[in-house]
């Protein structure tokens, strides 16, 4: 069931999302070479709860896996989305990593991700962070009160074909509240005019996943790659459907 917030509601959504998009401006001085996924996840963790929220991934349940054990997925190249944080993954120069992140509180959830360098990289690699998190803007620009969710899917995705790479299968955004996974999903390609109405007053992940090479997946527990074991980037906001625009949530200034 799609919701439709009220002022409470949406004051909570500020509050959790305001944790989420501090926690990623944050987190960012803390990826570099010689840092394991394992330690971003603890300070993760740390800050979240510092905040007075729960890290929402942590214990997370899907059918057939056993629950998440991080509070952040820390996806490395070729890892699309739900890369499990360890002790083992040890971040190198010329790296990049997607960092998505879920709050709680208040009944209320946040979640967004960005994808980052490590020291110096590709121009490949940057060209596809660049496109993706464009990407998530084409799809942003695109949710406006009245407007159909294949608006979003045909914004992103249009514009990833363009510039000649491909949206990971079977992985979209969704509608987000008191659940951190609610109606509607968002595929990240799809058509004008299609699926449900926006409307002021929905809150929603929008995130487009791209892969360099190919849209096909292969899965390992909860976590997912690139089936060529090309690069993948990651960007994500929760956004609040407006009567004329759109508010991110997930956003952080000093």
């Amino acid at each position: 069931m799609i919701t439709i917030k009220n002022e409470t509601g949406i004051k909570y959504m500020r509050d959790a999302n305001r944790i989420v998009g501090e926690l990623l401006y944050r987190i960012a001085d803390l990826i570099k070479p010689g840092v394991s996924t394992y330690e971003l996840d603890q300070f993760a963790e740390e800050f979240i709860l510092s905040k007075g929220a729960y890290p929402a991934f942590k214990g997370y349940e899907a059918d057939g896996l056993p629950p998440f054990p991080g509070s952040i997925c820390a996806s490395v190249n070729s890892c699309i989305v739900h890369g499990i944080p360890s002790k083992k993954v040890i971040l190198k120069e010329g790296d990049i990593i997607g960092i998505d992140v879920g709050t709680f509180k208040n009944g209320y959830y946040g979640d967004a991700a960005r994808t980052f360098a490590v020291g110096k990289i590709s121009k490949e690699a940057q060209r596809l962070m660049d496109v993706t998190k464009e990407a998530l803007y084409r799809g942003m620009e695109a949710a406006k009160n009245g407007a159909r969710v294949g608006d979003i899917s045909y914004a992103i995705g249009s514009f990833v074909r363009k510039n000649g790479y491909y949206v990971a299968d079977d992985l979209t955004g969704h509608g987000i509240g008191t659940e951190l996974h609610e109606d509607p999903m968002i595929p990240n390609d799809g058509f004008k005019g299609k699926g449900p109405r926006l409307r002021k007053g929905m809150t929603i992940a929008i995130e487009p996943m791209v892969n360099i090479g190919t849209n096909r997946v292969k899965t390992k527990g909860w976590e997912f790659y690139v089936k060529n074991g090309g690069l993948s980037a990651h960007f994500e906001n929760t956004i609040l459907i407006c009567e004329d625009s759109y508010e991110i949530l997930t956003t952080y200034q000093e």
